[in-house]
Parts: structure tokens; sequence; C-alpha cells
């Protein structure tokens, strides 16, 4: 008998009532002994206190026990799926009322029933048991200081493992002597490092932990978990909340250099550069208790919180690509996340979202939301629509563990539990650690004005380390001279420290290039590097025959194997090399030198405009081939990667895998280059800014499809003026190649040259097709990138006017002067805009006499573009030789029309003024 039997029976029953004759015989008369058997005196008994006789009897036991087990039954799914919302999580005491479901009342359940023996087949543990002996164990498991969100999850596997490890054991951790020890030295650790600060350095901005000193003792057991599960390497990230405590606790760094930090001694060694010491990063060892040793790397982060996420990824997937890590399960990434960002910023879900994709994987991240319940003066009911901060995670079928911060004991039982379920399924993990923030968002900050009642909380109470003592006292798991002693120990070294940083002289501690940076350089550009880009036409000829291969049998559409045919034809020297077919070299080239080549964005495995098909589809099943990466048995890796439709996170993923891959060409496309500015943040925080703030250097490369063509105002530009603004100190490489052989020049530098700089790269839209833009297989051996191209007339060619331009807005030029047979206006193309100094302009300007009109050429608005950027650079130098003057659009607010008759008119406008019509 179970629920369904009853739900059967109950149908029968309403058919009988209704009409007897609608049931069988044999129901009918169950029916019938049934109605007579419930007007006698009770359920069980006769009149007579006898049991009553019959299959009256039976039925009426059956029927009570299995509405007995529903609602028993119910009851336990019920704690399953809310028995968060009546846990003990915040450690304000600020707690909810407990769902009526969690109520045992509310399922038609008595206090009698409570003492009744019972089983419920699904509480594994609880057998034998009473009613209420089931509903304590059920409290203890869910309703204590841990509430789980898992009933949302689909796979049944995933529940059924999480029920046996959390009520087996009533989710508490029996914890040794010496790990409770530890759990203490940590809190003290966090405590005293706060308290120190504190008063060394009353109202500075330290971004305190005080409130949520937890997290270090929860860091100490993941990483002592992760060093169990042969993890080694740990890649992790934080905002600025606790910062300075994880650097010192966790990641060794000497408090001496933190306090260097705070007195700032040497600032003239940071005119104009360097960040403040909460956005700071550090990489160490990690020893674990059994001797392991874990890489740490801390990820340097600017104040935009959440966008660091997934350029931690990102570093952590190169590492495991580097180490040949393909189960995903030697390096892993931890995220720290305050509770307002992790709802409120988009670029979580994004980075959430690639957590299971083929090209993203990592094998699960552990991410741990630092609940201060507040952000800055914003209460959650002013900042989220959700009952938690943490349920955008819930998209990713993961558990969420919530627990609260002041129970050192329950946390270190979350942490147990989140490290090992991501170690049995490979996914993502969240601890959402409930905690306070017992100082404003900075020191200076006064948060009675906002949350009086909160802060009247938080002053009562006392830090996490002294409450947990005293229930370490209480169970005689640690005396109180034990106590002292370790406290006074920690307090001595921070004052050694703090001495030292007063006597001894600063020292620079941010680490230089090494490892596999070693031998790569950025800095200016060099004037003496020489980096041959050129490959032999007959191995230019063979790679791209052979990135044209694909197995027997297999069928691609007739279209693209036309297009394979063309390839070879070029392969062949029978055609000239058009956009793909260079591409196609470079990358096979470079993979066959030993050079991995990564290249991720949306749709880019085709390519946005059908030009690439670097992956082949079969138009029969639709299996996938990549014939670069079939190029020869020792080749590097390739990945070619169709992204989700995101840019944030996409490319933070990209920035961070080129962090710790500088040997390879590590590439991110946008779909047009318009939508690169969804990026901005990634582009401004780390991209353009990172060697100056951090030191550290980035070999990514963008490709923003660009070009005015009459598709409308978000189709047109990837805003270079946007590049070209923050082009400072050689910081980025900004190009755009205007031939198939400037384009494979200036990739194959990139990745040869050892000077190290993200470059960002305008790429053509119609040009991939245009006639007139193609190179051949000399310029592939021959050629290198030059950053300006000449004029193509024959020398001596009488001039009147020189246009400089460049991209497509070259191509329009040379077939406006060729319609026109105006062989006397020279056209020059600049292919690189930055680095680029006005005197390379003025060389290639030599050939011409002073005072010839000079204009600047370009599609775009004249507030939009290269014009600013070339008037400001170029211009004065020019001046002397030349009046420098610019033909564009009229400034706008809006990069281009959306209507095509208007774009052409404009177009020739632009022409008429070129020549001078």
């Amino acid at each position: 008998m179970n629920t369904y039997s009853l739900d059967y029976i109950d149908d029968l029953y309403v058919r009988y009532i209704q009409d007897p004759n609608s049931v069988s015989d044999v129901w009918r008369k169950y029916f019938e002994e049934f109605s007579l058997a419930s007007q006698s005196e009770g359920l069980y008994s006769s009149g007579d206190g006898q049991p009553a006789n019959g299959n009256a009897t039976e039925l009426n036991d059956a029927l009570w026990l299995a509405r007995m087990q529903e609602r028993v039954d119910q009851l336990v799914r019920e704690y399953r799926v809310r028995g968060h919302l009546m846990a003990k999580i915040d450690p304000l005491g600020l707690h909810r009322k407990g769902p009526p479901e969690l109520d045992p009342r509310s399922h038609g359940l008595t206090e009698e029933d409570m003492n009744r023996p019972f089983t419920s087949p699904t509480l594994e543990y609880a057998n034998g048991r009473t009613v209420g002996d089931i509903i304590e164990k059920l409290r203890n498991t869910y309703c204590r200081s841990i509430g789980a969100q898992f009933m949302h999850v689909d796979n049944r596997n995933i529940r059924d493992w999480l029920q046996r490890r959390m009520e087996s054991s009533e989710n508490r951790l029996p914890l040794s002597r010496d790990v409770q020890t530890r759990i203490y030295t940590k809190l003290a650790d966090a405590t005293i490092f706060e308290e120190f600060v504190r008063k060394k350095y009353a109202m500075a901005k330290t971004f305190s932990l005080e409130g949520a000193e937890s997290l270090i003792p929860l860091l100490d057991r993941a990483f002592e978990k992760a060093g169990q599960h042969q993890v080694k390497g740990v890649v992790l990230a934080m905002a600025h909340r606790g910062r300075l405590n994880v650097l010192a606790n966790i990641m060794g760094k000497r408090p001496q250099n933190i306090f260097w930090a705070f007195d700032d001694p040497k600032p003239e060694l940071f005119r104009g550069g360097g960040d403040v010491k909460y956005h700071m990063g550090y990489s160490s060892d990690w020893t674990t208790s059994t001797g392991q040793t874990i890489h740490i790397s801390l990820c340097f982060n600017p104040s935009h919180l959440e966008f660091v996420n997934p350029v931690a990824l990102g570093r952590c997937r190169s590492k495991q690509d580097r180490a040949g890590d393909i189960t995903r399960n030697e390096h892993m990434t931890v995220l720290i996340h305050g509770d307002a960002a992790f709802i409120g910023e988009g670029i979580v879900q994004e980075t959430l979202n690639l957590s299971e994709l083929p090209g993203y994987r990592t094998g699960g991240t552990l991410h741990i939301v630092l609940n201060n319940q507040i952000g800055f003066t914003t209460e959650p009911e002013e900042s989220r629509s959700s009952t938690y901060a943490s349920d955008i995670a819930k998209m990713l079928q993961i558990p969420v563990f919530h627990v609260n911060g002041e129970d050192p004991e329950a946390v270190a039982q979350v942490v147990n539990l989140a490290m090992d379920f991501r170690k049995e399924f490979e996914k993502d993990v969240v601890i959402d650690m409930y905690a306070y923030r017992r100082l404003g968002h900075n020191e200076g900050d006064e948060p009675r004005f906002t949350q009086p009642l909160m802060y009247a909380a938080i002053d009562s109470k006392k830090p996490v380390r002294d409450s947990y003592l005293e229930h370490l006292l209480n169970m005689n798991g640690l005396s109180r001279q034990e106590a002292d002693s370790i406290s006074e120990v920690r307090h001595n070294r921070l004052s050694r420290e703090f001495e030292l940083a007063k006597s001894e002289p600063f020292v620079y501690d941010l680490s230089s290039l090494a490892g596999i940076w070693d031998g790569y350089f950025g800095g200016p550009e060099p004037t003496d590097e020489h980096v041959t880009t050129g490959i032999p036409k007959a191995r230019a000829s063979d790679l791209l025959t052979r990135s044209c291969a694909i197995p027997e049998g297999f069928k691609p559409h007739k279209k693209l194997a036309r297009i394979l045919d063309d390839r070879r034809e070029i392969a062949n020297g029978k055609q000239p090399v058009d956009w793909a077919s260079a591409e196609m070299m470079v990358f096979a080239s470079l993979v066959t030198e030993g050079h991995p080549v990564r290249l991720t964005g949306q749709d880019c495995e085709r390519g946005t405009f059908s030009h690439r098909h670097s992956v082949i589809h079969d138009e029969k099943d639709n299996r996938k081939y990549m014939p670069l990466a079939h190029l020869a048995p020792d080749q590097a890796t390739i990945e070619i990667i169709n992204s989700p439709l995101s840019e944030s996170a996409v490319l933070g993923f990209e920035y961070g895998y080129s962090l710790d891959c500088p040997e390879g060409l590590i590439a991110w496309e946008a779909q047009f280059g318009d939508f690169s500015n969804v990026a901005q943040c990634i582009i401004d925080q780390f991209i353009a800014s990172a060697e100056d703030k951090w030191k550290r250097l980035s070999r990514l490369v963008m490709l923003l499809p660009h070009g005015f063509e009459g598709q409308g105002p978000e189709h047109c530009s990837a805003r270079l003026e946007r590049f070209l603004l923050m082009a400072a100190e050689h910081n980025i490489i900004v190009a755009q190649p205007s031939t198939p052989s400037q384009y494979f020049h200036l990739l194959r530098r990139q990745v040869k040259s050892k000077w190290s700089k993200p470059l960002v790269v305008m790429t053509p839209k119609s040009l991939l097709r245009h006639k007139a833009c193609v190179s051949t297989l000399d310029d592939i051996e021959h050629g290198s990138f030059q950053k300006i191209l000449g004029d193509t007339r024959p020398a001596g060619t009488p001039t009147s006017r020189i246009v400089i331009s460049s991209g497509k807005a070259y191509y329009d030029l040379l077939e406006e002067r060729t319609r026109l047979n105006r062989d006397d206006v020279a056209l020059i193309r600049i292919e690189q805009f930055y680095p680029l100094e006005a005197k390379k302009v003025l060389e290639a300007l030599n050939e011409y006499p002073a005072g010839l009109p000079l204009y600047w050429y370009q599609d775009e608005p004249s507030n939009m573009g290269a014009w600013q950027f070339v008037k400001i650079h170029w211009g004065d130098e020019l001046a002397p030789k030349f009046k420098l003057q610019r033909i564009s659009r009229a400034e706008s607010a809006s990069p281009s029309t959306g209507s095509m008759r208007a774009h052409k008119l404009e177009e020739r406008e632009l022409l008429n003024a070129a020549f001078g019509l």
C-alpha cells in the first residue's frame, strides 16, 4: 500500500458514493463493509472494544497506514525542500518564521502521532524511530546552522548523494581536538590582524573582514580538502572586503609588506600607476597538514567586483591545459563574492553559464558568498527580488549551502561537503556564509545613519573567535592558557613586522616576470627586436592544403565543398590569397611550430560572415571535423570555439587564459566589433591597464569586425576612438591591417615577438571577399608587417594631394581613383595606429613636396574614428610641412545612419571631397 494506491482507492470510493454500480462487485462489497464499520465506535475496534472483523477492518488499517505514510513522507520532503527557510543562519539572530509546511499539524499529524513508531522508506537513517524522532532528525539536518537548497536539482543521483551525506550525520562534522584548535587559531589570525591594523592605521581604508572572520578557517579547510583531492593549484579571486586579511593569513604575504602599503614611503615609484593595497594579487605555495603543496594564485582585481570571475576561470583553464589536466581535477577555482554583487551583477550569470560548456569547463568552482546582509547602505529587500542572494546559482542545478558564519564547526561541515560534492560531480557548488559587517562599507563610513537596528544588533555581538573559545572551554577542547598563547604569538609577530616596516628600507614586492613569462617583456616598444614572420611558400601551400583535408566519406555542404576547393586552388597558386586563407595559414603554421592557438567568440567556428569554416559539419549526420587539429602528430593544441552570447564573461575568460599562456595565440572575436562595448569593463580595467596597475602582461588578441557598409549604427563601428583614447605608455597595440598578408604577419608577430601587449585588430567585413583585398604566397613568404603602407602608383607619379586612410576606406578611395583616372592623388594606408610615432608618418610623406594638401579620410563621424587621435598625435609634427585636414562625416551622437540610401549619399559626398569634386 502506498500513496498511489491511496489515491486510487479514494477515487474509487468517490465513484462508489456517487453511484455504487460504477465500481466492480469486489470493490462495492469492500465499500459496503467499510461504511458499516465506520458506524462503529472506533477505527480499529468494534463497539465492544474488540477488533472489527472482516474486510472492513483490513481496509481501514490499509487506508490509515497509507494516509499516515503519505503525511510523513510529505513532511520529510517539505523539510528537504523548505528546511533552509527555518535554519538559524543569521548570526544577528533576525530569524525568519518557518513556513507552515514544516509544522506537523499542517499535515494532520497530532501530538499522539509523535510517539508512534514509524518507518519512512524515503529517510534512510530513521528506520525504527518514532515520528517525533524523524522530525527531530530532519530539524537537526536542515534547520540548525546550515540551510541546504538542493531539491531543485533534477539529477536524482545528486539529490540522493546529498541526502545521504547530510542526513547520515545530521549535517555535523565530527572534529578532533586538533582540528578545533586549528579552527580557533585561524579565527585568532583573522581577528588579531584586523584589530592590529585598525589600531595602527585608524580610519585608513582596509575593507575589514570583521564580522566575517570565519572566512579564514573556511579557506583553510577548503585548501586542506583540496590537498586530499590531489589538487595542485588553486586560482583564487575576491573583491576588496577581507583581501588584506586573506593576503596575510592565507596567502602568506608578509605583514611588513602590507604595512608598507599603508605607509606609502615611496610615492615617486607609483606616479601615475600602481593600485590600492586591497586590489593587489599574490601567489604562494600552501602546504597542507599532511604535506601536500598547492600553488595558490590570488588574482589582481579592480573595484568592479565580480568582473574578475571569468578572468580567474580563464586562468584556471589555461593552467589545466598547460599541465595536460584533461580531467580538470588538478587545478580549481575559488571565487569569493559579496552578497549584493552576486545577485546584482550580470557578469555573475554570464560566468555561471560558462561552467558546463565544453570550451570553458574547469571541473567545478567553489563559490563563497561572503554575505554581509547589506550592500553599502542598500538592504536586501531593496537590492534583489529573490529570497537569497545566491538564488541565481540555482540555474546550474547545483546545491547551495547557507551557513551561519558564527558557527565555525558548521562552516567546517559545509566546506567538507561542498568540496566532496565538487570532486564527486565535477560541478560548481555554492557556500552562502551569513555574516555581518562590523564597520561601515569602509572604515570612515557611518552605517548607523541608514541601518540603526542592524547596527544595534551588531554592536551587541562579540567576535566569533570569543564565542567559539567559550564553546571550546565548555567542551574542554581548549584551555584558556592555550588560547592566550595563540593570541600572544600572533600579536607579537605583527608587532615585529610593524617595526620592520618602519625601520627597514622599502622593497617593492610585486613579483617580476618569471616562470612561463621568463624572457618576455613589456614597457616601450623595442627598436632592436627583429622578428621573422614569413614562412616558405612551399610550406604555406602545404599547410593550407592540409587545412582543407577532410576524412574519406565526410560529406560537407556543397557550397562549403566549393569553398574548400577554392582554398586548394589558392594553395596551388592558381588564385590569390584571401583573408580566410591567410588566417588558416597563420593558425596552421603556429600550431605546427608548437604554439597553441585558441580562438573563441560568437559563431567563430564558421565566422559571422561565413568566411572561416574552421569546423566542418557533415550534412548527413552533423559530425564535426576540424582539419587544423589534424595537421601533424606533434602539433600544439588548437581550439576554435563558438562562445555563448556573452561578451564580458567570454572576453574576461580569454584574457585570464592569456595570462597563463604567453607562448600561444589567444584570441577573442566579436560577432561585430560594435558589440565589444558590452565588455568595456574588461577592456578598461584589465586589458588596457593591467601592466600599469599590476605589472601584469597579456598577449591577448581582440578581433573586432569594423567598417561602414550601410548596416546601421550597431553594425559598423568597433569604436576605434575608444581604444585610441586609452592608448598610452605603450599599453596596447591597435591595428587595422588592410591585406591578408598584413593580417598574416601581424598575428605571427604577436606570437613570435617577446614584446608582450594586448593586440586590438579592426578586422574587415566586406573586404573578406573584395577582389582587390588579396595577397600572394610570395607576400606570405617574404613580407613582414608594415605599420604604414605607401602609395602603389609608380614612383615619380605627379601628385596634387595626399589622402591618408585605413581599412575599407582605402579600397573605396582606390576604386574611386581608378574610376576617375585620378593618378594625381596619393593614397597612404595606416596599418597600425598605436604605437606609431609621428616621425614615422612624416617619413612616409618624405617623397612628397611640402605644402601639398594632406587629408585624413575616415568613414566615421568627426568625433569618432581615428581623427581626434591623429590630429593630437601627428598634427604638430606634420605642421611645418603639411597642413593636415579632415574628410569625414559630421560629428554625430550615433555612429551611422540606418538608411542604406542615406549611407550611400554620405559616402558619395566623402569621396567627392577626397578628390576635390
